[in-house]
């Protein structure tokens, strides 16, 4: 290849939104209750910088919960599964406690919860 010959090196765009994030955090459950974690109203929020990373802030549906070491690793490895996601941070807050009015209709009427 001569010197006046270039090649793009720019990546290739890829479109990502809100509702992108939201089916690849649908793919996460809390091992001990049959409902996503965003459904349960775990996720208090996510946003996507243009520079596709991605800010994570979510809860446990209780300080103590098992998992607690393990969920934010795979609420990063699914968002990471989206072509376009470049870094995810999950910080993990605990204000407000969540509550079971966080909770979607679908997740109360899975769990007999209404």
């Amino acid at each position: 290849m001569s010197d006046d010959q270039q090649i793009d090196s720019k990546p290739s765009k890829v479109s990502l939104d809100k509702d992108d994030l939201v089916k690849a955090l649908k793919t996460v459950y809390d091992p001990e209750i049959p409902v996503d974690i965003y459904e349960l109203g775990l996720i208090y929020d996510v946003s996507l910088k243009e520079s596709g990373n991605v800010d994570v802030k979510m809860t446990l549906t209780a300080p103590g919960c098992p998992v607690a070491g393990e969920m934010p690793q795979w609420v990063e490895n699914a968002l990471m599964s989206l072509e376009g996601v470049n870094k995810v941070v999950v910080e993990m807050v605990f204000d407000p406690p969540w509550d079971m009015s966080l909770m979607s209709e679908e997740a109360r009427l899975t769990l007999n919860m209404y």
